[in-house]
């Protein structure tokens, strides 16, 4: 059994690989030529390394929550299964980039540094979190770990999702009123969507101008699902106060962006919540185990897009 891992800590995983599944040639991309295998474990992989593969290819392993950049390969194979990472350690740290952004903000610490630029000495009071109800956009195996999470920390919660989901202390939405409910509940809007085209551009200037006079957006999950100019008029006008973004339509973000230098945005560089490689040899294992004993495991829906 052959398992090629393209990722730019191959090497690392290959090894931690290789103690989950001794009996199984683990290679990676960079260490041979493109060539036939039984699984795949990528993240973006080539267009070579996928026209190089033939009928005994079994299964492709995302190694991340996000399968667009997948999906979107113009050689990925038509009939194969794919699973991606459920949560992998990740959930634990987008929760942490949540509640961080949540504090920038509930916290005036955006205007504290406004202050400190200005040589200015004002304290500002800090108001309950009971008056900051939160939306989260997104209620797969990160969003909902995320919702619960900051409800624990005290938070109103309010989650939306494509279909119906019930969760601990979160009060959910679903469908397209859905999300105008929870946008015009929420102080602060947090997406950890999936990337597809229904959400493409799914934050616009009619859908942000649902939310409260200045309320923030936070967007931790993927680039395409905020219109970035619109968010930034927003912004500008005074109906938002800022936003926290750690991920962009085009990474990395080009030096001359505008977006780097507006004091009302938290810029990140997609550092959210990258994939714990430990938690993610894991899974690969587990997936390559399950399917080599015949298991029928849930995979990536190719049309809904995750």
């Amino acid at each position: 059994m052959r398992i090629i891992v393209h990722h730019p800590l191959a090497a690392k995983l290959q090894a931690l690989l290789s103690e989950s599944l001794p009996n199984a040639e683990i290679v990676t991309s960079d260490s041979m030529p493109a060539a036939p295998a039984d699984y795949l474990a990528v993240f973006n992989p080539p267009q070579a390394l996928l026209d190089a593969q033939d009928q005994s290819l079994k299964g492709i392993i995302n190694v991340a929550a996000g399968v667009d950049a997948l999906l979107n390969n113009p050689s990925l194979p038509p009939n194969v299964p794919i699973v991606k990472l459920r949560d992998a350690g990740m959930a634990s740290l987008m929760l942490d980039y949540s509640l961080y952004a949540l504090l920038h903000f509930s916290r005036d610490f955006d205007r504290y540094a406004e202050q400190a630029r200005e040589r200015r000495w004002k304290l500002r009071f800090p108001q309950p979190r009971s008056q900051w109800p939160v939306g989260v956009l997104g209620l797969g195996a990160i969003g909902a770990q995320v919702a619960e999470g900051l409800a624990r920390h005290g938070y109103q919660v309010n989650g939306y999702s494509r279909s119906a989901k019930t969760l601990d202390g979160v009060t959910t939405f679903h469908g397209d009123e859905g999300l105008n409910e929870v946008l015009r509940r929420s102080r602060a809007v947090i997406n950890i969507l999936p990337a597809t085209p229904a959400t493409t551009d799914i934050l616009n200037r009619t859908t942000l101008a649902q939310l409260p006079e200045g309320a923030v957006v936070i967007n931790p999950g993927r680039g395409n699902a905020i219109a970035l100019d619109d968010l930034v008029e927003l912004i500008d006008s005074g109906h938002l106060r800022g936003a926290a973004l750690d991920v962009f339509p085009h990474e990395p973000l080009p030096p001359e962006s505008t977006l780097w230098q507006h004091p009302q945005l938290l810029i990140t560089p997609h550092s959210a919540a990258p994939t714990m490689m430990e938690d993610a040899a894991a899974q690969i294992a587990d997936y390559v185990t399950r399917w080599e004993n015949g298991e029928a495991i849930a995979s990536v829906d190719r049309e809904a897009g995750y």
